[in-house]
């Protein structure tokens, strides 16, 4: 029986969406973010010395990561249609999407959570209008403008597609779902990415995704 360690409001919604792609069963064990500082509960150590999520278990085998565990989870039970000829376009593709995903869309966006994190951060009262002024401007000069140039990427990329990897889904979707729903949650998306607002509706109306919602319970990157 695979187990999912799941933490709320993280990377492991998508883990239980392809789950619930695949109809295999499972079963989720959840662990609530501290209330102060938002992160993982130290119990996750337990299972993979990071502590951190999503970490799976199936049997005796622990596998973290979440482009490592949907390659696992596809390549060993998937079916054949959802695996790519090594060496073809269509796998190039693949990759490109699986790590591009957490390589070079996500930081930014950890990046621009982060800098808003330091503005609200306890600190003198003297040392508050600097803090901000710093935040305020790697955000508007670096990192926001990254950002957009990514999302411009992506939405063009998504021009006349159903998926990533052509009319064909695959772990590629899986990976891309969570930082384009991270970007939808601190941006308006909808009237400058129409391409990547399209897309995010047609992954919601999924049944398996809507299941997987159902036994993740709340998140609030949709909000």
């Amino acid at each position: 029986m695979i187990t999912v360690h799941h933490l709320e409001n993280s990377r492991s919604q998508r883990v239980l969406w392809l789950l619930e792609e695949l109809g295999l069963e499972y079963e989720v064990k959840r662990y609530e973010r501290d209330k102060k500082t938002k992160l993982a509960p130290e119990s996750l150590k337990a299972v993979h010395p990071l502590g951190k999520s999503p970490v799976i278990s199936d049997g005796e085998q622990v596998v973290a990561e979440s482009g490592v565990i949907t390659e696992y989870l596809i390549y060993r039970y998937g079916a054949d249609d959802m695996r790519f000829e090594v060496g073809s376009q269509q796998w190039l593709d693949y990759s490109y999407w699986m790590h591009y995903a957490e390589g070079s869309l996500m930081p930014l966006l950890v990046m621009k959570l982060i800098f808003s994190q330091v503005k609200k951060a306890p600190m003198p009262f003297f040392v508050k209008p600097v803090a901000r002024g710093i935040s305020d401007n790697v955000v508007k000069s670096f990192v926001q403008p990254n950002i957009e140039t990514h999302l411009t990427f992506v939405n063009d990329h998504l021009k006349g597609k159903n998926w990533f990897v052509g009319d064909k889904f695959s772990g590629a979707d899986v990976q891309m779902i969570f930082p384009i729903e991270a970007a939808s949650a601190r941006a308006s998306v909808k009237e400058k990415f129409p391409e990547i607002q399209r897309y995010m509706e047609q992954v919601h109306q999924r049944p398996a995704y809507q299941r997987a919602l159902e036994t993740g319970g709340p998140y609030q990157l949709m909000s």
